[in-house]
């Protein structure tokens, strides 16, 4: 328990062998359930995980690991849906995401809990983009990736002033849990930008953690030919089924209506301006220049109004993490928090003493490294796509 709240950690892993017993072992013993899912590993995890697991339940007396393994390979966001079910099935009250690979500090996991157990916000993810000492390591490839990743699914989520969507270590609660289509979401890259678009639609709050990146040696297995076109699918129909889902069957909004005659001006326009760039006769082309001009002008300003718009009308979904910027300026461990506390958010019961640090995705579906962008590393959200 933490802080009278049961919490869960799921562990997904793909091929982590060396590394996923030792983040198990590792996760601060105020933790009640660990899910261990090897997503169809070819390695040895899976053995590794049935060894960690008979380990750590003979000295917890009871059965705090399970280790879980898919019948066939699903991809992170397989895996983390596997764990969610079983946190579901057994009401924890916050459930957290660490990687198998090593790449997620345990020690930090308080940080992630206290805003849900705070009751100020439903999931909280990372963000290692909070001050620019704690990115300067990012290889420019990869900050470049990141900053435009996040430009992109604060539009498709409307979550405006969230940071480093594809940081995969998060955690959850009962309440999003049992509200969410947890069988539906994305199951492979893209599991964590479709999981924003859904938190958003049911209106749930989310905050961001301040933490340091942490890459290893792993390579990305990310194929770009198809990871391009498949996470700009996904995030073009998020986005469109969140305007119909948010602003027209949930409820009516001017925003929806904004956005649409935005599409249609700029679409029209542009169609206008070839059709006029095609015609020979000089002064009609000038003519319908200047009125596909006005057309496209309109629909970018009706655009304007919408993104101006859907800024507001999500404004309270992203919580304050004030506090949680300032134990990661001083470094406060779970450990030295839990016996000081803090004097705004109340003090912890217990903290954890764990140093061990954990990951990512890839294009398979699975992650090695701390944020899984295109570049270096797998997807954030756990387990490797080597």
């Amino acid at each position: 328990m933490y802080r009278n709240s049961s919490v869960a950690v799921v562990v997904p892993a793909y091929n982590e062998e060396g590394f996923v017993g030792d983040v198990v072992r590792g996760i601060p013993a105020y933790v009640d359930k660990i899910y261990a899912v090897d997503d169809r590993s070819t390695d040895g995890t899976w053995e590794e995980l049935r060894a960690c697991a008979e380990q750590v339940n003979a000295e917890s007396d009871g059965e705090r690991v399970v280790p879980i393994r898919h019948e066939r390979n699903r991809g992170v966001g397989g895996a983390i849906k596997t764990g969610y079910g079983q946190a579901l099935r057994d009401e924890m009250d916050v459930t957290a995401v660490i990687a198998g690979d090593g790449q997620m500090d345990p020690s930090k996991l308080t940080q992630f809990l206290d805003p849900i157990v705070d009751g100020e916000a439903d999931y909280t993810k990372g963000n290692r983009l909070w001050r620019e000492d704690t990115w300067r390591e990012m290889s420019r490839w990869r900050l470049f990736g990141n900053r435009l990743l996040t430009v992109l699914t604060r539009i498709a989520s409307g979550y405006w002033g969230m940071v480093d969507p594809q940081n995969g270590y998060a955690a959850i609660s009962l309440r999003a849990l049992e509200e969410l289509p947890v069988d539906d979401l994305y199951e492979e890259y893209g599991f964590l930008n479709d999981l924003l678009v859904h938190l958003n639609v049911q209106g749930l709050r989310i905050a961001d953690v301040p933490h340091e990146a942490v890459y290893g040696d792993e390579q990305s297995g990310i194929k770009y030919s198809t990871f391009v076109p498949r996470l700009s699918r996904l995030l073009l129909r998020d986005f469109l089924w969140r305007l119909k889902m948010k602003y027209f069957v949930y409820d009516f909004h001017p925003t929806g209506l904004c956005y649409a005659l935005g599409a249609a001006g700029t679409g029209a326009g542009a169609l206008a301006t070839l059709k006029a760039l095609a015609d020979r006769d000089a002064e009609n082309r000038f003519t319908n220049l200047l009125l596909s001009g006005a057309v496209s002008l309109l629909g970018w300003l009706f655009l304007v109004v919408a993104v101006v718009l859907d800024i507001d009308r999500n404004a309270d979904l992203v919580a304050s993490g004030e506090y949680g910027e300032r134990r990661a300026e001083e470094d406060i461990p779970d450990a030295a928090y839990a016996q000081t506390g803090d004097a705004t958010n109340g003090a912890p019961e217990t903290g954890g003493d764990a140093d061990s640090e954990v990951g990512s995705e890839g294009e398979d579906g699975n992650g090695n490294g701390a944020d899984g962008l295109p570049g270096e590393t797998d997807e954030a959200a756990g387990g490797s796509g080597r």
